[in-house]
């Protein structure tokens, strides 16, 4: 098992920048990739940003050059990623979910979801 859990989002203007933080735990998991997805109402859940441990990133198309994944850190039992979003738009609003893929202590692949923190940009 593998708990996943976001913070980071709120509210704010067009063209500010928020920061989302990621932390996985569970015992045993080892983390081959981790990443960024959102979700609107009505819509697919989409990638934002992905890496791999090997340092490999996936980015949209819509949000190159405005968002940053950080490297994936462990820190003590968790494994660790951020999101930095900068120039945001009101079209950036969204529920934005943290992903974990990686195996878990008997090396079967395991993959699991926060519970998704909401960013809204609006003036």
């Amino acid at each position: 098992q593998v708990q996943v859990v976001e913070s980071g989002g709120g509210l704010v203007q067009p063209g500010g920048s928020l920061s989302l933080s990621c932390a996985a735990s569970g015992s045993g998991i080892r983390v081959n990739a981790m990443g960024w997805y959102r979700q609107v109402p009505g819509a697919q859940r989409e990638l934002v940003a992905r890496i791999t441990t090997g340092g490999i990133t996936n980015y949209a198309d819509s949000v190159k050059g405005r968002f940053v994944i950080s490297r994936i850190f462990r820190d003590g039992a968790k494994e660790t990623v951020d999101l930095q979003l900068t120039s945001l738009k009101p079209e950036d609003t969204a529920i934005y979910y943290c992903n974990f893929q990686g195996i878990d202590g008997r090396s079967s692949r395991l993959e699991a979801w926060g519970q998704g923190t909401l960013v809204t940009v609006s003036s």
